[in-house]
């Protein structure tokens, strides 16, 4: 069975995105906001644990997360033992 590459990148993209926006808020809601750099700030240019940091992060998290959903669909794609081959 194959992998769609365009749904997994999609899926990937968005869980990477959302789930980086919602840890930043569940960071600011317990430990307020910092502008301190963090290891993910390295990565990602302009994010740091703030409103609009979150939001930086969850744009650079989804075109990471497509990026990297794309290439382990192709990669699982031409991995893939098919029956009868």
């Amino acid at each position: 069975m194959k992998l769609d590459v365009k749904a997994c990148a999609l899926a990937a993209g968005l869980i990477w995105g959302l789930g980086l926006f919602c840890l930043t808020w569940w960071i600011i809601a317990f430990d307020g906001s910092t502008g301190e750099a963090t290891i993910i700030g390295r990565l990602y240019r302009g994010y740091a644990i703030t409103p609009i940091g979150s939001m930086i992060g969850m744009v650079w998290g989804f075109f990471d997360g497509l990026i990297g959903g794309a290439l382990f669909a192709w990669l699982y794609n031409r991995l893939v033992v098919r029956p009868g081959s």
